[in-house]
């Protein structure tokens, strides 16, 4: 009686064409299923205000973003130095004479009042007037 398996040589060929049919529909899945959200460049804290009007936004305006450190950020394009004449020739360049264009500021709270003054400086000595800062929605006492 023989009792040792029998051994043949048998090729075992593994098919991958399953195994790479999943592996393209998890990667296809993963990146239909991923969200990308725009982060902005600027790490700004805004400041709370208690009642804020909705702003009726044009189209066109000229935003103006100061960091905590006092720097100026005009149209999210950092100022080469952060003076007075710096800031006005370039709210000068952006606003091309209209002063009717509105300018909207946004500080961050820890950023130095004087940053602000030279802002309003810059625009009150170009002649706009039409000024709004931005600040973060507090929930009213009672909610």
């Amino acid at each position: 009686m023989n009792i040792r398996p029998s051994r043949r040589s048998r090729n075992v060929l593994v098919d991958m064409t399953p195994l790479i049919d999943v592996v393209f529909l998890l990667l296809i899945f993963f990146m239909v299923s991923t969200t990308f959200d725009k982060q902005t460049e600027i790490k700004v804290d805004l400041p709370e205000a208690s009642n804020q009007t909705e702003e009726n936004s044009k189209p066109e305006h000229v935003a103006i973003s100061i960091d905590a450190k006092g720097h100026f950020y005009l149209n999210d394009q950092e100022l080469v130095t952060h003076d007075l004449a710096t800031l006005k020739r370039a709210l000068g360049k952006a606003t091309a004479g209209k002063d009717d264009l509105p300018i909207v500021v946004t500080s961050d709270k820890q950023a130095p009042f004087q940053a602000v003054m030279t802002v309003m400086d810059a625009a009150g000595q170009l002649g706009l007037s039409r000024l709004s800062f931005l600040a973060r929605a507090t929930a009213a006492e009672g909610e």
